[in-house]
């Protein structure tokens, strides 16, 4: 076999060995809350990251495949040096996929974003010393880093501080989240669809002016919102509302407090069998006051804490989506930059880092998250929808919405963010809007770790692999 070709298909697998890593690890970030909160089954997200880390891929995954390519090493350390580019390359995939790998078995969350730029890091400072390395660029996309959670938290602790002020601790929840939902439902459909209009079908070359983009992305949202409310108000049969609420259930408690007290008064001027049944009268009104009608509050707002749970649950299968799209957006230009570089370099024998990535190298991408997923997601899945805070569709909901926007933004503007901060930061968000006691500490300082070793672990390793590749191929 030609030695050309022989380059280009190992390239292909250690390619698609990091494209699977992706899968195993961060596609479980972005469906975690989804299976985390039930809303999906593991079966479920899977078929839906095939449909939409697919979409997202190919629809504007090269937007960050740029960056990567040629942000991190200047140019210049590759002039007239092919394979000081295919070798540093490779090393850079391999030691990614490994530590992701070894973090994916242990059900760590890391940043496949972070492994792969800081494997780049090492071998770009191994092979041509500081000088190698664009700072600036690097320092741009760690600025990212730190903005992308904060931003994403703040989106999730605003949306479900909405959720539970206006919705589960309104005075008829169901009706509430009846009204509110078709406004949610108009964001979502809005912000993606935007996403996508402006810009985002550059690969398909349908190029598409901001006020267009906007116009038919107000639109999808006006039609997804009155599907949404007329599909509740066909399918959700309302009772009428009830005087139980915790508002009205704190009311009939203090007004059958005072008509206990006002029996204890009567009980203490009348005589014979009459004080005895005043007496048993006021102690059980008093008991009411007590118990009875407090009881009677939580069964009727379980009641409707269900009706809701069941109504975000649809809602976010939708957010799910748009994360899973997100995520195909931005974290295939994690295993396909490079592998473009070192396939443009070997084909055409010139030093390349800035190339057009064909449709067939960012499908390859998306099978490899996809069968990641599907095989390892579930041990990172675990961490991430059960063991930081406990989910319900509405908490959910509100991490998806937030880190989902996040992505979606940052990757049309070509920032390589990580998922894994986004969706961590708005699941912390709604974890703090319920208080620090709903978090699970332990676990986050775990993670915080993981994400701490992530660089510097990737970048030792590229260097390792660097030297080691640079040996056998001299």
């Amino acid at each position: 076999m030609d030695p050309v070709h022989i380059v280009v298909v190992i390239a292909l697998f250690v390619g698609f060995y990091m494209a699977w890593n992706i899968g195993a690890n961060d596609v479980a970030n972005a469906m975690g809350t989804s299976v985390g909160s039930r809303a999906l089954t593991l079966r479920g997200a899977v078929i839906a990251a095939a449909i939409f880390e697919f979409s997202g891929a190919l629809l504007v995954g090269a937007h960050v495949t740029e960056t990567l390519q040629g942000g991190i090493v200047v140019p210049e350390l590759f002039a007239g040096k092919p394979d000081l580019l295919i070798n540093g390359m490779l090393a850079a995939l391999l030691a990614a996929g490994i530590l992701i790998q070894v973090a994916s078995y242990c059900g760590w969350p890391v940043s496949t974003t972070h492994a792969i730029v800081g494997a780049l890091l090492g071998f770009g400072l191994l092979a041509g010393g500081t000088a190698a390395i664009s700072w600036g660029e690097l320092g741009f996309i760690g600025l990212s880093w730190v903005i992308s959670p904060l931003l994403a938290g703040l989106l999730g602790y605003g949306v479900f501080m909405v959720l539970r002020r206006q919705v589960l601790y309104a005075y008829d929840p169901v009706r509430a989240a009846k009204r509110l939902v078709p406004y949610f439902v108009f964001l979502v459909f809005a912000v993606f669809t935007l996403m996508v209009t402006f810009g985002g079908l550059h690969n398909l070359h349908l190029d598409m002016a901001l006020w267009s983009a906007m116009g038919i992305s107000t639109l999808v949202g006006l039609v997804g919102a009155v599907g949404s409310a007329l599909i509740l108000r066909w399918r959700l049969k309302l009772p009428p509302p009830q005087e139980t609420s915790p508002q009205h259930a704190a009311a009939l408690s203090v007004s059958l407090s005072k008509a206990a007290r006002h029996l204890q008064k009567a009980q203490f001027v009348a005589k014979g069998d009459l004080h005895d049944q005043l007496a048993k009268i006021a102690a059980e009104v008093d008991g009411w006051s007590r118990s009875a009608t407090l009881e009677l509050a939580d069964q009727e707002t379980g009641s409707h804490r269900n009706k809701i749970e069941q109504i975000f649950r649809y809602l976010q299968i939708m957010t799910g989506c748009s994360m899973a799209f997100a995520h195909g957006a931005n974290d295939v230009a994690n295993a396909i930059g490079p592998l473009g570089a070192i396939v443009e370099t070997a084909t055409s024998g010139v030093a390349s880092l800035r190339t057009v990535v064909p449709i067939w190298m960012l499908v390859l991408g998306g099978v490899g998250i996809v069968l990641g997923l599907a095989t390892w997601g579930w041990r990172v899945i675990e961490t991430v929808g059960r063991k930081i805070t406990e989910l319900t569709p509405t908490r959910g909901f509100a991490a998806e919405f937030g880190a989902a926007t996040t992505i979606i933004v940052a990757s049309r503007m070509g920032l390589p963010i990580s998922s894994t901060h986004s969706l961590v930061g708005a699941v912390l968000g709604v974890g703090l809007a319920r208080g620090m006691g709903a978090l699970n500490l332990a676990t986050l300082r775990d993670i915080g770790l993981a994400w701490v070793i992530t660089i510097p672990g990737s970048a030792l390793l590229a260097m390792a692999l660097y030297a080691t590749i640079t040996y056998i191929t001299t």
